[in-house]
C-alpha cells in the first residue's frame, strides 16, 4: 500500500480512539500527538502539522456531535475531514473536454516523466480515447528509445526524432496529425535544477503546443522539497496539476503529498508502483479513507471493470458475494486480481481489510503459488472444477501426477477455495459494518461493496 507507515501509524490512533470510554481533553491531546508523530515521520513541514493539529483540536473541544453521536466517534469524523482538507479536499483530474487534449509533461531529471508519460497513455488507452505520445526531450539521450518502446508495449502512437536536438522542430513535425488523436502527451527534457536555459525552452515548446495542461511530474522521494519545486514550475510554466512518483512505500511522500497542497497545486495522479498500471487519480477523500483503513472500493471497481465487461462483471460478483463459483471461477478471479497489482495493495482497498492485520508475506506467497495452481487445474476433470468438494485423497494423488504439483500445493488449492467462501462472507460482513459506522458520523462517500 502507498504510504504503508503513514497508515499503520493513523489506522493505529484510530483504534485508540475507539477503546477510549470517554473523550476529554487529555484523550483528544494523546491522540493527536500521535498523529503529529505520524505526519513528521512522513516528513511533512512541521508548520503544516501544527496548523493541521489546531485545527483538529479546536473541533474536538468545540463542537458538539449530532444527537446519537459519541463524542469518539465524531471526533473521528473530523480527523477523516481535516485530513482530507489537509491534502487538498476535492479531486481535480485531468478533463478530456476537446480533441486532441494535449498534456505536457515537466520535471526535473530522476523525477520519472518519461515513465509517468507511458503510463498516462495506459490510463487513457484503457478509457477508450485514441492517445500519441511525443518525444521533445532531446537531452537524455536514453529518453527516445525507452518513450518509443513504452509506445509500443501500450499499443499508441508514437512521434520522434532520435537525432533532432531541437524539441519545437519535433512537436512541429507531429503537429499535422494531431486532429487524429483524443489525447496527445508530450514528454520534455528535465535538467538537474529549474534553470534559465530550462524556462526558456519549456516556455517556447509550451507557446507552440499550447497545452490544455501542463502537468509537474515531482518524485516523492524528496519531501518537503516538492514545495519548492512546484511554486518554481508554477511560477514559470503556469502550471495546471502535478503527478507525484514513487509513493510505493516511501516515507517520504507524505510530505510531497502536503507540501503540493500548500501551494495550492491540485495533485492529479499519483505513482503507487514500476508497473504501466500503477497510477492513479489522487482523490483526496479515497486516500485517507484508504489511510485509515475504510478501504478504496471506488477505485476498486473501476479497475476491475476495465477487465470486463459490465455485464460479465455483474455476473461473477454477484456469484462470488453469494460464495456460488467454481475452482474456474476462483482461478480468473485470482489472475485478474494479479493484474490490478500486488495482494497487498487490493486487500488494503477493501473497506475493514487494512485493520484485519493479514500478514504480507502470506499473500505474496499465495501470489507465486497461482502459476502451480494453474497447471493443477489444467488435470482435473470437469466435475472436479466444478464440484470441488469431490477431490479426496485418491484425486489429489493422481492431480499431482499428471500436473507435476506437489499434493500438498493441492491441498492447498482446495484450502484457499474453502477460505474464499468463508472470505467473502466476511467482506460482506465487514462492509455492512463499515458503512454503519461511516453513516453514523456522517462519512457517507465510501460506496457500497455489494450490488
Amino acid at each position: 500500500m502507498v504510504l504503508d507507515k503513514l497508515g499503520e501509524s493513523l489506522r493505529g490512533s484510530i483504534d485508540k480512539l475507539k477503546k477510549v470510554l470517554f473523550l476529554d481533553k487529555k484523550v483528544v491531546n494523546e491522540i493527536i500527538k500521535d498523529i503529529q508523530k505520524a505526519l513528521i515521520k512522513s516528513d511533512v513541514n512541521i508548520s503544516q502539522v501544527m496548523e493541521l493539529s489546531e485545527r483538529i483540536r479546536e473541533r474536538a473541544l468545540k463542537e458538539n456531535p449530532p444527537a446519537g453521536i459519541s463524542k469518539k466517534d465524531y471526533m473521528i469524523k473530523i480527523v477523516y475531514e481535516e485530513l482530507v482538507r489537509f491534502l487538498g479536499e476535492d479531486e481535480e483530474g485531468i478533463k478530456i473536454e476537446k480533441r486532441p487534449t494535449q498534456i505536457m509533461l515537466v520535471g526535473l531529471f530522476g523525477s520519472g516523466k518519461t515513465t509517468q508519460a507511458g503510463k498516462l497513455a495506459n490510463y487513457y488507452k484503457k478509457r477508450g480515447y485514441k492517445v500519441a505520445l511525443v518525444q521533445t526531450d532531446t537531452w537524455r539521450p536514453a529518453a527516445y528509445d525507452q518513450l518509443y518502446q513504452l509506445s509500443n508495449k501500450i499499443g499508441v502512437d508514437f512521434y520522434g526524432k532520435e537525432n533532432e536536438k531541437n524539441p519545437l522542430k519535433i512537436y512541429q513535425e507531429f503537429k499535422p496529425h494531431k486532429e487524429k488523436y483524443d489525447v496527445a502527451i508530450i514528454d520534455t527534457a528535465g535538467r538537474d535544477a529549474l534553470s534559465d536555459e530550462l524556462i526558456k525552452e519549456l516556455n517556447k515548446l509550451n507557446k507552440e503546443v499550447q497545452a490544455e495542461e501542463r502537468i509537474l511530474v515531482l518524485s516523492g522521494d524528496i519531501g518537503q522539497a516538492a514545495k519548492t519545486q512546484a511554486e518554481a514550475f508554477h511560477k514559470s510554466c503556469n502550471i495546471t496539476g502535478v503527478i507525484i512518483t514513487k509513493l510505493d512505500g516511501t516515507a517520504k511522500g507524505g510530505g510531497a503529498l502536503a507540501a503540493c497542497s500548500a501551494t495550492g497545486t491540485k495533485v492529479k495522479f499519483i505513482g503507487t508502483g514500476e508497473k504501466i498500471n500503477d497510477l492513479e487519480r489522487f482523490n483526496p477523500k479515497r486516500f485517507v479513507g484508504k489511510l485509515l483503513g475504510m478501504g478504496d472500493i471506488e477505485t476498486l471497481l473501476e479497475e476491475i471493470s476495465q477487465m470486463y465487461e459490465k455485464e460479465e462483471m455483474e455476473d461473477k460478483s454477484k456469484k462470488f458475494l453469494k460464495g456460488e463459483f467454481t475452482l474456474i471461477d476462483l482461478f480468473e478471479q485470482l489472475e485478474s486480481v494479479r493484474k490490478l497489482g500486488p495482494l497487498s495493495k487490493v486487500v488494503n482497498m477493501i473497506p475493514g481489510m487494512a485493520n484485519l492485520n493479514i500478514d504480507k508475506e502470506l499473500l505474496e506467497v499465495q501470489e507465486s503459488k497461482i502459476e502451480q495452481w494453474k497447471h493443477a487445474l489444467d488435470s482435473m476433470t470437469k466435475e472436479e472444477l466444478e464440484m470441488p468438494e469431490k477431490i479426496n485423497a485418491s484425486r489429489i494423488e493422481r492431480i499431482a501426477k499428471g500436473s507435476g504439483v506437489p499434493e500438498q500445493t493441492i491441498r492447498e488449492l482446495i484450502k484457499q477455495y474453502k477460505q474464499s467462501k468463508k472470505l467473502m462472507k466476511m467482506v460482506k460482513g465487514s462492509d455492512k459494518k463499515m458503512k454503519k459506522m461511516l453513516s453514523k458520523v456522517g462519512l457517507n462517500n465510501i460506496p457500497d461493496l455489494n450490488p
